[in-house]
C-alpha cells in the first residue's frame, strides 16, 4: 500500500501513551485499516483487510497468547 492510498487522518491508538511504542491507524481507499510506527512516520505501513483486522483486534480482547 502507497502512503497516497490513505484517505483519513491518522489516530494514535487510545493505549498508547507520551512515551515510545506508539501505533496509528487509518483507512485506505479500498477500506483496508493501514497501521504505522508513530515514531516514523515516513517508515513503512502494514495494511489489514477489514477482516483480518476485526479478527485481530477480536483475539487482543480475548487476551490471545502472543498479542500481549
Amino acid at each position: 500500500m502507497n502512503p497516497e492510498d490513505v484517505i483519513t487522518p491518522w489516530v494514535k491508538s487510545s493505549y498508547s501513551n507520551t512515551g515510545a511504542n506508539c501505533v496509528e491507524l487509518a483507512r485506505a481507499r479500498d477500506g483496508a485499516v493501514a497501521v504505522r510506527d508513530s515514531k516514523d512516520p515516513d517508515g513503512g505501513l502494514l495494511a489489514f483487510s477489514p477482516q483480518r483486522w476485526a479478527a485481530f483486534t477480536r483475539q487482543v480482547r480475548k487476551g490471545a497468547p502472543g498479542t500481549a
